[in-house]
């Protein structure tokens, strides 16, 4: 494997400061965050086509009616602060 200037330095450093045994680790610990990263990415795409497809069936509010919804719970809300 080949990797850019750059980041062999990097990973070297990495080594040296003891931090890693060799490159390959350093590598590895990258992939990770990768995959980690790639399959938090996937979870939230899919929340979101979840919620859109539980709002094309049950339907959606639009942001002035939330609001307006909002402000009448409030104001008949009794002891609530001024």
């Amino acid at each position: 494997m080949t990797l850019p200037p750059d980041l062999t330095r990097y990973a070297d450093e990495a080594v040296a400061s003891g931090r890693f045994l060799n490159r390959g680790e350093v590598v590895a610990a990258g992939l990770k965050l990768l995959q980690q990263a790639d399959t938090e990415v996937a979870a939230f795409v899919k929340s979101l086509e979840d919620a859109k497809a539980e709002a094309d069936r049950d339907g959606w509010v639009s942001l002035e009616d939330m609001v307006g919804q909002m402000n009448r719970i409030i104001e008949a809300t009794p002891d609530r602060p001024a």
